[in-house]
């Protein structure tokens, strides 16, 4: 194939511009050998040894020159293409999404490829629709209202209590986390290898259970910890006075829920007699409040779940093990939300659940 060896001829302002993109670090490799291109060619130099030079095509040399001459400098830029048409209408995804929100009524929720074939699309087009609207038929989340008629009060106490503390007093977050099992595998636990996950056995031999008294510091994130073989009023008065002894001639207020023990009259009578120790409790149904309950998840996760244990002794090891580490290193839960937007988000859930939408 012949190239035509037109001469380029450059205006000294696209000269300057073309010169100036060459010294600009962030310019595009595309855009730097188009200007060489046309830089070159107003120098007088050839396609083809223009095109070997570059080590290019010579029609990409050609090409470039074209669109300069017809274009200008606004040539160069790489032009938009048009994607593929859209096979889908606007009114066919609305009509998936109002499917999808409709359950079957042959089952409680809509696969991809159920639907898929419901509606006449591919089961990829059904995916895509659902990510773009953020729908997952596959997954429920749980909640419960709390019914407790002073859970404003109470709710306003505690995120008082982690926005707004008192002046040199200590907050704590109590509770316990009881029952834990100690569960042994009846075989080895198989460990972790290229390409294979952890494995163990599905059954196991229960060697008994602890349960796990914490107080969270809220400020601090550090953890009091006291493993106990029951959970009753005893055990956790025991808690409160080792938190006395922890934390001695210290303003403290506890964060609690409202379990039977924590309200015992022994408790009750135990409190009025150490008033710096002050027991504030969430409202019914709102474990969610207390930090502690955040710790729990972390422990249960990373130390107790996936253990296999001989005795419960070996249980309590691996969980005040786990505790000391924590404590060396601990960063604290911070909490954010304000009563005013915890009472938003409710009267919103209140809505949806009233409305059914």
């Amino acid at each position: 194939m012949s190239y035509t060896a037109v001469a380029v001829k450059l205006t000294p302002k696209d000269r300057e511009t073309l010169e100036s993109w060459l010294r600009t670090p962030t310019i595009s490799q595309a855009l730097g050998l188009r200007a060489r291109i046309l830089l070159a060619s107003a120098a007088g130099e050839g396609v083809r040894p223009l095109a070997a030079r570059l080590e290019i095509s010579p029609n990409t040399v050609s090409v470039w020159r074209r669109r300069y001459r017809e274009q200008g400098l606004a040539g160069l830029q790489t032009r938009s293409r048009p994607g593929r048409p859209r096979r889908i209408s606007e009114a066919k995804e609305r009509a998936i999404v109002a499917a999808t929100m409709r359950p079957p009524a042959e089952s409680t929720h809509w696969s991809a490829r159920r639907l898929a074939k419901k509606v006449a699309v591919s089961s990829a087009s059904v995916h895509r629709i659902w990510q773009k609207h953020g729908l997952q038929p596959h997954r429920t989340t749980t909640f419960k209202f709390s019914t407790d008629p002073d859970f404003d009060t109470k709710m306003a106490d505690i995120v008082g209590l982690y926005l707004d503390p008192p002046e040199r007093a200590l907050v704590l977050c109590l509770d316990e986390k009881s029952q834990i099992q100690a569960l042994n595998r009846t075989q080895p636990i198989l460990p972790m290898r290229p390409g294979l996950p952890a494995r163990m056995t599905h059954d196991y031999k229960r060697n008994g259970t602890t349960s796990l008294f914490a107080a969270l510091e809220v400020t601090t994130g550090k953890v009091h910890g006291q493993c106990f073989p029951r959970h009753t009023h005893v055990e956790f008065l025991a808690f409160l006075k080792s938190i006395a002894r922890k934390y001695p001639k210290r303003e403290i207020h506890a964060i609690c829920d409202n379990y039977g023990t924590h309200k015992h009259p022994v408790v009750k009578e135990w409190l009025a007699a150490h008033p710096r120790i002050q027991l504030h409790f969430t409202p019914t149904s709102s474990s969610w409040m207390n930090l502690v309950e955040r710790w729990f998840a972390r422990i249960t996760d990373e130390a107790i779940r996936r253990g296999s244990f001989d005795d419960v002794r070996d249980l309590e090891r691996k969980i005040m093990k786990y505790l000391d580490h924590w404590n060396h290193d601990a960063k604290p839960f911070r909490w954010t939300k304000t009563a005013r937007q915890i009472r938003k988000s409710i009267r919103r859930v209140h809505e949806i659940y009233e409305t059914g939408h």
